[in-house]
């Protein structure tokens, strides 16, 4: 593996949504999406940068069809959690399809499938040049997987949390509804929260502004964008200050 020298972050969260998953149909688990993903992780990893990744499970459950139905929201939260880890699994199966050294490590121990959350142990995977996936959100109901993908790049001491999404940044509006749309380039954690922006939801964001972890904001599908804000190029939209 050969490593590039001049990059701008060399310890990255990948915070992919389920959806990213989903095939055509918007539902389930398309394995040509997630080898396009794992791509992108391969090449990544190729620079020398440590690539850590929480996975949504919008392609196979969300906590709303529950509600609706009369479940209790604890249990509709941890029915998600669940499908985050197979969500997880079926990444790690693509990655490791192309000799990507993977660990799944889950909040909820199920260790005939996935390791149990160890925050060191995840480091020491990092360090030995594995992606390691986190499964099972933060472990417990009332709280997202952008909120996970935050506590987790902290944890193992992250340089950016990467929000991958199907635009290329934060507009102030809808863009495939509002041509006039405007895109930001930059914009403050503070900013974000007023303006309702859709980054990430509210408890994840202010995490990120307490502790001084930038979200970076990009287009997963542009083949090189990934890789142009790993060396500092202008990509998307960055939330910091």
């Amino acid at each position: 593996m050969s490593s590039v020298t001049n990059l701008k972050y060399k310890r990255i969260l990948l915070k992919i949504s389920g959806e990213a998953l989903a095939g055509d149909q918007g539902f389930g688990i398309d394995m040509q999406r997630a080898q396009n993903i794992s791509k992108r992780v391969r090449e990544v990893r190729e620079m020398g940068v440590d690539v850590a990744i929480v996975i949504g499970a919008g392609n196979l459950w969300r906590g709303s069809y529950g509600l609706e139905g009369g479940m209790d929201r604890a249990t509709a939260d941890y029915m998600g959690m669940l499908a985050t880890v197979m969500n997880s699994l079926a990444l790690m199966d693509a990655l490791e399809s192309m000799d990507v050294v993977t660990r799944v490590q889950s909040a909820i121990e199920m260790r005939t499938v996935a390791e149990p959350y160890i925050r060191r142990r995840a480091t020491r995977h990092l360090e030995k040049g594995r992606v390691v996936i986190f499964g099972g959100g933060t472990g417990n109901p009332y709280f997202s997987t952008d909120t996970a993908a935050a506590l987790r790049a902290m944890e193992i001491e992250c340089d950016v949390l990467i929000k991958a999404t199907k635009v290329d940044g934060v507009y102030d509006c809808d863009p495939k509804t509002h041509p006039e749309a405007k895109k930001f380039e930059h914009l403050t954690y503070i900013e974000t929260l007023n303006r309702r922006l859709e980054v990430m939801d509210s408890t994840a964001i202010s995490l990120c502004m307490d502790n001084k972890l930038p979200i970076l904001v990009l287009n997963l599908w542009d083949e090189h964008a990934l890789r142009r804000a790993l060396l500092g190029e202008p990509v998307g939209t960055l939330v910091e200050g």
